[in-house]
């Protein structure tokens, strides 16, 4: 009997050296997989931002040179007409996403914690409003924006934007209530809490990394928007993506002066995710585990 037992210890041990070597090698795998899909997503960008430092002469060249004087010219030539694409992308988005959140909020409350009548119905009709492609809508939009002397303007943004981002709000901050212990809301309703205590006091603290991954992907969502702007403003509420139509000049493609226009479009919206970065993994991660 020992001699067995004697026997089969280096037999295991092997095999243990074995495991954690396999669990060790497949970890590496996954690792330099996930580096490898990491740095073929981001190499479109980084070119974007190398080309936005080359002269236009060398941006345009075939194969491609690595090797060049970097300039700020185009930078400079960028933010000479930035100004005002800048403001009216940050009021609109801002706007909007304040207002789906003062919409959301109360929404998805009443679907998850006090669920209304035919809630699943209701469910249903917001996603449903994803369904349709905007372009079919443009027509009576654009009747609508008319006759309310909306066009051209920041509100008919901030409204159309708050109506395109608000079904998705009100999912996501749903799933997220879901998640807020019973026993809390029993205890705050045994000290008489009320809906607006209850929500204020008890549910915001528990799924505010939720409301905050919610809020930035309708950030992303706004800022980058383009069909509702070129179609329902002009000048006076032209937003971001309508500076980068604009930075192609009808002379020809201006590849280093595109690329800086675009490299200071993509700037803000990566200084909120930058910011916001740990609120947005926690809530879109809540639920995932049970």
């Amino acid at each position: 009997m020992t001699a067995v037992t004697a026997a089969e210890a280096p037999s295991r041990t092997s095999r243990r050296a074995r495991n954690r070597a396999r669990e060790l090698t497949r970890k590496t795998g996954w690792t330099v997989l996930g580096w490898v899909v990491g740095i073929a997503f981001f190499l479109p960008v980084l070119w974007m931002v190398i080309t936005a430092f080359k002269p236009e002469s060398a941006a345009e060249t075939w194969p491609p040179k690595f090797i060049f004087s970097p300039t700020l010219a185009q930078f400079r030539l960028v933010f000479s007409g930035m100004g005002p694409y800048l403001e009216h992308s940050a009021l609109a988005t801002v706007g909007s996403t304040i207002l789906v959140l003062v919409l959301a909020i109360p929404a998805a409350y009443a679907l998850a914690i006090r669920p209304v009548k035919h809630w699943r119905d209701g469910l249903f009709f917001f996603i449903s409003t994803k369904m349709l492609p905007i372009v079919a809508a443009i027509g009576p939009l654009y009747v609508i924006a008319l006759k309310a002397h909306l066009l051209d303007t920041i509100w008919v943004l901030i409204i159309l934007y708050a109506a395109m981002n608000l079904p998705l709000a009100i999912w996501m901050i749903r799933s997220f209530m879901l998640e807020v212990p019973t026993e809390m809301l029993e205890a705050a309703r045994l000290d008489g809490a009320g809906r607006i205590r209850e929500i204020i006091e008890v549910i915001m603290p528990v799924v505010i990394p939720g409301v905050v991954s919610t809020a930035l992907i309708c950030v992303i969502f706004a800022w980058n928007e383009l069909f509702l702007a070129l179609n329902l403003t002009v000048t006076n509420a032209a937003t971001m993506p309508m500076f980068l139509i604009s930075s192609v000049p009808q002379e020809g493609l201006y590849i280093a002066h595109l690329s800086a226009a675009a490299t200071v479009a993509s700037v803000p919206v990566i200084i909120v995710g930058w910011v916001a970065q740990r609120s947005l993994v926690r809530g879109l991660s809540m639920g995932a585990i049970k």
